[in-house]
């Protein structure tokens, strides 16, 4: 078969970003309704749930924003060498920086009134509406006490700083990284050797924070290994750019890729308390890779062209990000007395969510100085073709 250009391939890779955003709305839907404790990474359960949305959830945070800052390392790679450093920088501040803090204070009420709303609907409160509005408006509810969903942000924001660094540092150095780029472009053409010596790396990177799960923190205290995690995904996709002529070489076993991903992760989720420390991490060093591999090869495979409909998506994804939260959290409670399997309520959240945030991108964003702020430019107000 034909390989699509290093142009087309690129489509694939904003493709693939788009829809790694798009599914906080899946997982911030699922999570509700299923069984596990998260604590107060996320206070909200319904008392109707299910396991089955247990898999979903951890299915996807399994490889969603491990694929998200590869492939944020490689744009980031790209504005770094193809443009300019200093247009990189500017950038990322227009494009990461201002918009964690402008919509850090625009979400933050809607958030803290969804969250205590629902919260208070599953506590059996019956004025949950109106503790909810009095918290609204409480000095404390107005000003934000964590990112919450715009974690990830903030850590990218940190990232961000670090890899400009480091290359910097790759560019004084050129006979160094000239060996790094050869011996990656060796281990990216062999399948096996890749995911072998990926997942050996992610294993030591897992050791090096002591833990062998994703670290997530909504906390304004950088956490140092969420950062130290998150920036190993990155680094790959900065040094994937500089082989990016190698991106068609991502297609090749990313069926078998992702099966092993997912028998690995099946393993893992349900034998979750049978292993020790480093069985853990070795296998979701595994895991993590296959999915990787076969995700993101699936993507190249199929969604190398350019689609007007999945250029729409690409464009809303942003915006459908930032403002999905305050209706994943609200929702819940409205629908607490709904006589229905947890998973259709599920479902239900998940599809009123999309709709609102897809409307208010097309009506409200997509023409607007609001668009213009999230993703550089102003679209015309019309559906794709």
């Amino acid at each position: 078969m034909a390989h699509p250009s290093k142009s087309e391939r690129l489509h694939a890779l904003d493709a693939l970003r788009a829809i790694m955003m798009l599914l906080g709305i899946v997982i911030h839907s699922a999570i509700t309704y299923g069984t596990v404790d998260y604590g107060s990474a996320w206070s909200l359960k319904d008392p109707v749930n299910h396991w089955s949305n247990d898999f979903i959830v951890a299915f996807i945070h399994a490889f969603r924003m491990q694929i998200f800052f590869l492939v944020s390392g490689f744009f980031s790679a790209l504005l770094f060498y193809d443009r300019s450093p200093g247009r990189m920088i500017q950038n990322r501040v227009k494009r990461i920086a201002l918009p964690f803090i402008v919509f850090l204070f625009v979400l933050w009420p809607s958030i803290k009134f969804g969250f205590v709303y629902t919260g208070s609907v599953f506590s059996g409160e019956p004025e949950s509406w109106g503790l909810a509005v009095t918290d609204l408006w409480s000095l404390g509810s107005i000003l934000p006490n964590n990112t919450f969903h715009l974690w990830f942000l903030y850590t990218l924001i940190w990232i961000t700083m670090f890899s400009i660094g480091f290359a910097f540092f790759f560019v004084r150095f050129k006979k160094m990284a000239s060996k790094i780029h050869q011996g990656f472009r060796f281990v990216l053409q062999r399948p096996l050797l890749r995911l072998l010596v990926l997942g050996l790396l992610t294993m030591g990177v897992y050791g090096s924070i002591n833990t062998w799960s994703a670290p997530v923190s909504g906390s304004f205290i950088p956490n140092f290994l969420s950062i130290v995690y998150y920036l190993f995904f990155y680094l790959i996709g900065w040094v994937l750019f500089k082989s990016k002529d190698l991106l068609g070489q991502m297609e090749r076993g990313f069926g078998w890729n992702f099966a092993l991903g997912m028998v690995l992760f099946c393993i893992h989720f349900f034998l979750y308390d049978s292993w020790s420390f480093w069985e853990h991490v070795a296998i979701k060093s595994l895991m993590v890779w296959g999915l990787i591999f076969g995700i993101t090869g699936a993507f190249i495979r199929y969604g190398s062209d350019h689609s007007p409909t999945m250029r729409y998506v690409s464009d809303s994804s942003y915006w459908v990000y930032l403002v999905h939260l305050s209706w994943t959290a609200f929702l819940p409670g409205l629908l607490a007395d709904w006589a229905v399997p947890s998973t259709v309520k599920f479902l239900t959240v998940a599809a009123i969510t999309s709709v609102f945030c897809f409307v208010t991108y097309h009506y409200i964003v997509r023409a607007t100085f609001i668009g213009a702020f999230l993703n550089g430019r102003r679209y015309e107000r019309k559906l794709p073709r």
